[in-house]
């Protein structure tokens, strides 16, 4: 006869067990759509960058905004050789405001550049060598602690600009898990970066071996988010690192060509096939 003590904890194992079954099965959703995504597009390119500083200023500016409007700032920057350090340092609030006016916002992310060159400068000597030695958590912890910085600017400026492996959550994101029936929309961000990062680990040491990152060709009629090879995008870094570039990169593809807020353009999407719909009835 089993007792009580025993009948629970054989409902708790249990449990436990349908729970990590659950997890590993979204996991190994995660690793399908990258694959999928990856042959369909090959290696998108991100982040659009010509220097690691050029990566943070971008990743301030796309809060809230949208690509094309960041390109048009940072084209602004550009043109008076304000993507520098050296140069945000000397230039004045004003100056910047209306250079960078095009991503919005243009009053806040000018003080918060401002503010993370003046971090830089206090804590790191100006040095972004010596920032991104730091230890990944570390870092993001410390970055999370800036002023106008969140996870997803935090996660990708240490992605992008530091490479350090971690994964980038977005918008799109979090709509083609909730559409997929993955995760909810608004699951937890640290939820959601777990999820990814442990699905994709494993294809880290294959697609290094295979070369996949960096020798892919795009399919014809499949448009994704792909940018020109820029001195980022092709910059080294470990095959982990490299896979969570690309799969952010990838999900971009989708959400801004197919998986839209409104109207979302399903039967021509490379994910088509693992929508919960198209999965046959058992």
């Amino acid at each position: 006869m089993i007792g009580a003590a025993g009948f629970a904890g054989g409902v708790h194992s249990t449990m436990k067990g349908w729970l990590t079954l659950r997890v590993d099965a979204r996991e190994h959703q995660i690793q399908t759509y990258y694959r999928a995504l990856f042959r369909a597009w090959g290696r998108q390119h991100w982040w659009p960058a010509q220097s690691r500083f050029e990566v943070i200023v971008g990743a301030y500016l796309t809060q809230n905004t949208a690509w094309t409007n960041v390109e048009k700032a940072l084209a602004n920057l550009r043109a008076e050789r304000l993507l520098s350090m050296r140069a945000i340092r000397r230039a004045s609030l004003a100056q910047l405001e209306r250079l960078i006016r095009p991503a919005g916002y243009f009053r806040q992310k000018a003080k918060r550049l401002k503010l993370f060159v003046a971090f830089l400068d206090d804590r790191y000597q100006g040095s972004l060598a010596k920032l991104f030695a730091r230890p990944t958590e570390k870092l993001r912890e410390e970055l999370l602690n800036l002023h106008g910085i969140g996870p997803e600017t935090a996660d990708s400026i240490l992605l992008y600009a530091g490479n350090h492996p971690v994964f980038v959550v977005d918008a799109y994101t979090r709509r083609i898990l909730a559409r997929h029936e993955i995760l909810s929309e608004k699951a937890d961000y640290e939820d959601i970066r777990v999820l990814f990062e442990r699905g994709l680990a494993p294809l880290a040491e294959s697609v290094a071996d295979s070369g996949e990152t960096r020798h892919q060709a795009l399919e014809a009629g499949f448009p994704g988010a792909a940018h020109p090879p820029s001195a980022m995008s092709t910059a080294k870094r470990t095959a982990l690192t490299q896979v969570y570039n690309e799969m952010h990169g990838l999900v971009v593809g989708v959400g801004k060509n197919y998986c839209k807020r409104r109207e979302p353009v399903c039967e021509e999407c490379p994910l088509c096939a693992y929508l919960p719909s198209k999965k046959p009835k058992v």
